[in-house]
This record gives C-alpha cells, structure tokens and sequence, in this order.
C-alpha cells in the first residue's frame, strides 16, 4: 500500500530555483511526498513514510550522503 499523501500540505522546495530544477514537498501525518513543481497536481508523485523521509532528512542534515 503507497504512503497516504491526500492530507499533505504542499509547499516549493526552498532549493527549487528559475532554471527548472524545481520540486515542490508534500507533508502529511504519516507520509512526505515530492513532485516536479512545473507539472503541479499533475505530477508524478515520489512518496515516502514519514519516518523513510524523516532519516532521508537526518541523513541530509548530518552529511551522510556525501557529495
């Protein structure tokens, strides 16, 4: 069963920028989804439980991912 995204808030990611790298993020009580901002509703959506997006987060935050 796919993650539960139809309580999100949908916001535009703070890294999406002018030159179509553009992603919006979608938070709901128990899932996190992400779609492509110039599709909008119409996107594919990539989702997440809340806890898979919550270490994608942490491991963000504390450099794990290299690069």
């Amino acid at each position: 069963m796919p993650p539960d995204l139809t309580e999100a808030r949908w916001r535009k990611s703070t890294r999406s920028n002018g030159t179509g790298a553009c992603v919006d993020v979608g938070i709901a009580p128990s899932a996190a989804g992400v779609r492509d901002t110039k599709l909008g509703e119409d996107s594919p959506i990539l989702a997440f439980t809340r806890s898979r997006w919550d270490s994608f987060l942490d491991a963000i935050k504390s450099d794990r991912l290299g690069g």
